[in-house]
């Protein structure tokens, strides 16, 4: 891949599912290498790259809620599986050769950094990606909130919402229905107001009202995010630019 990027620095939002690959339950070590590998080429292609991950392939806040968790408690503990992947793709990326920093919104300090926006900065300026585990360090917040937060912090110009075998954001879901509208461009507010399944709506307003473009793309299509980088038209783009068409 020897396109030029059409971004300076990114932030990757990964599911944990993507982590989680064919395996039942936490990580599958053959999609993890995948992973780190195409973080590896967008970083080679000089673009500074931060990571927020999720934590679902491990826990699921909303499963242990609806059991009879209390929210707040099952929140902290989804929180705490993302800092578990985290680390995971730390390492796989520093085996890729990837210098690799995280940095944790809960204070973590033997495994991770706490987050410091000015020293994550500082990373991303030279040339290390920056992963960024505990989501924002509070309940009732998503790991896209946080997705859409850290991207603001550090100045990213873009926000890459990586999906799994799904390429783009529809009108419904395509795997359970196929007359499903694919979009290509679609506003923050329209997607607020159509309540497409882009992200989580308190992360689609954060956007909005940064001006913060997201393009939204199948994590799995061949060189994905270094298409994504180079600015070829891969999946759907919102942003705070009306369509020409």
């Amino acid at each position: 891949m020897t396109a030029r990027p059409n971004y300076k620095r990114v932030l990757l939002k990964l599911s944990g599912e993507a982590l989680g690959g064919e395996a039942e339950y936490g990580i599958d070590p053959g999609a993890l290498s995948k992973v780190a590998k195409q973080i590896k080429h967008v970083v080679e292609m000089g673009v500074q790259v931060s990571v927020v991950v999720g934590g679902g392939n491990i826990w699921r806040g909303a499963e242990a809620e609806a059991e009879g968790m209390d929210r707040v408690t099952a929140d902290y503990a989804g929180m705490l599986a993302t800092v578990i992947n985290a680390l995971a793709l730390q390492d796989a990326l520093e085996r890729e050769g990837v210098t690799t920093r995280t940095q944790s919104a809960i204070e973590i300090q033997r495994v991770a950094e706490p987050f410091i926006r000015r020293r994550a900065i500082r990373h991303l300026e030279k040339g290390r990606v920056v992963i960024f585990a505990g989501g924002t360090g509070n309940p009732y917040m998503t790991a896209d909130t946080a997705a859409a937060l850290r991207a603001i912090e550090v100045n990213a110009d873009v926000l890459l919402m990586a999906k799994n075998n799904v390429d783009g954001v529809y009108s419904a879901d395509p795997n359970k229905n196929p007359n499903a509208k694919k979009f290509i461009r679609l506003t923050h507010l329209e997607a607020l107001n159509m309540r497409l399944q882009v992200m989580d709506s308190t992360a689609l307003a954060l956007c909005l009202e940064n001006k913060l473009p997201i393009i939204v793309f199948d994590l799995w299509a061949p060189q994905s995010a270094e298409r994504a980088v180079a600015g070829e038209p891969i999946g759907t783009l919102v942003s705070s630019e009306e369509k020409n068409d």
